[in-house]
């Protein structure tokens, strides 16, 4: 166990490196390439040499899934797909070395149910489209998802491990949220547009941005309460601060709800689980949260002129109600759902929901839905690996209630595909942390054993 004294000192210490390759990158754009190839060598001789004895591939998946939109950003990626694809080598060499729980029969049906819709597409898809590319795009996210949970489910992991975990999926975007500060650190001069705000994205989807922001937020709401050390706890809420301002002024507004929603899920969960004296400190902590958002919102709304309240109310910016606060989305997932019901059994194929929209609605746009998505291209298929990914941790929690981010997680993961599909990593790889066997030492020594074996 890392002391209070000696974590702080590598908190900061891991701040102000990440705060240095924020830097780098903002003076000189290609430093992005060559620091993720570091990384990933990092990493891979880390998992190798260590034989994966302390979850270290874990570590690795996390700090890829967390910077995976950072280095797309910042063209440090070779393939768009590179983070996904670093996701599923990285647990795959963990799995090489410590395996997989025999319970996992699930989740190898999930991914053997994405089979057929390859078949489909290679029938389907017209000569014109990019057949590769289409496969790789759409099954990339559902694939690492699959792996993400073969890894963790049922896995067992030290709670010390657990929130190395954490940090290593924290610490990425609080690089680029630094990034983001150098890149517009003031919103005074850039015009704001209330559909999305590229100024304050780097020019990059704010989309993804927001995101990934909601996500840093939500993590670092939840180190003011599993963090005992006040002066750790100060600095997060400044980074609180930063980084729930960041994810408001993008105009994105799923992130944000996301991370509400999943700092809410963790409070009730870690509240519950704690006895009455614990209870009563928690309740100032909540207090000072509570303010901390009020505080973070209403100095947004001063930044942008009012008009971010505005886009949360759906208005446009002479304040007139917009007809559909989806801002499109229904639209698609209604095609998607059409395509569903006219090939109910075996769908329309892998990436065919591009074209199937173009010869619909005349647009030719990539799904938002990933729910939707996968009743189109997969069918009656489709169904069943959703079933199977809803109800399989739901069975879990039920037995083993030892995650405090169970319920945030999989709430990160369902709402994310829902407005931004699976373009990015980190929703398909939360989920399978949301279905690990917590450990806490302390409390049960005679787990440590069990562990190693």
């Amino acid at each position: 166990m890392v002391k209070n004294k000696r974590y702080k000192y590598n908190y900061v210490e891991l701040l102000l490196l990440h705060f240095g390759i924020a830097m780098a990158i903002y003076l000189y754009r290609p430093a992005s390439q060559f620091i993720l190839f570091g990384v990933l060598l990092y990493f891979t001789l880390l998992i190798i040499i260590r034989e994966n004895r302390n979850s270290e591939a874990l570590m690795a998946a996390a700090y890829i899934a967390g910077a995976e939109v950072f280095f797309r950003q910042t063209d440090g990626m070779v393939f768009y797909e590179t983070g996904k694809y670093m996701v599923i080598i990285f647990l795959l060499i963990g799995m090489f070395f410590k395996g997989t729980s025999s319970r996992t029969t699930p989740f190898w049906t999930y991914l053997l149910i994405l089979i057929p819709g390859i078949v489909v597409a290679s029938i389907t898809m017209s000569y014109e489209a990019e057949f590769r590319n289409q496969i790789a795009f759409n099954l990339s996210g559902p694939v690492a998802l699959g792996i993400s949970a073969l890894y963790c489910y049922y896995k067992k992991i030290a709670k010390e491990d657990f929130q190395r975990v954490i940090l290593m999926l924290l610490l990425p975007l609080l690089a680029q949220m630094f990034f983001l500060y150098l890149y517009t650190p003031s919103m005074n001069d850039v015009k704001i547009n209330l559909q999305a705000n590229y100024a304050a994205t780097g020019g990059y989807g704010p989309n993804q941005i927001a995101t990934v922001m909601g996500m840093g937020a939500f993590l670092v709401a939840t180190r003011l309460f599993t963090i005992q050390h006040k002066l750790i706890n100060i600095i997060d809420l400044v980074l609180l601060g930063m980084i729930g301002y960041r994810a408001l002024i993008t105009f994105s507004r799923g992130g944000v709800f996301t991370a509400i929603v999943c700092v809410i899920a963790f409070i009730i969960i870690y509240y519950y689980k704690q006895d009455r004296k614990v209870q009563a400190k928690l309740n100032s902590k909540i207090i000072i949260l509570g303010i901390a958002t009020v505080g973070i919102w209403f100095f947004s709304l001063i930044q942008t002129g009012g008009l971010l309240g505005n886009r949360y109310n759906n208005q446009d910016a002479a304040g007139r109600l917009k007809s559909d606060i989806t801002t499109g989305r229904v639209e698609l997932v209604t095609t998607e759902l059409e395509a569903f019901i006219h090939h109910p059994v075996i769908g329309i194929g892998v990436g065919k929901g591009m074209e199937y929209r173009e010869e619909t609605m005349g647009v030719e746009i990539a799904s938002h839905n990933e729910i939707s998505r996968m009743l189109s291209e997969h069918g009656l298929l489709g169904l069943a690996a959703l079933l199977i990914l809803i109800f399989v941790p739901i069975i879990f929690w039920t037995k083993f209630r030892n995650n405090y981010y169970f319920l945030a997680f999989l709430a990160f993961w369902f709402l994310t595909i829902n407005h931004s599909a699976m373009r990015i990593a980190l929703p398909a790889f939360v989920y399978g942390l949301a279905l690990l066997y917590i450990v806490d030492d302390k409390k049960d020594p005679l787990h440590r054993k069990r562990l190693a074996a």
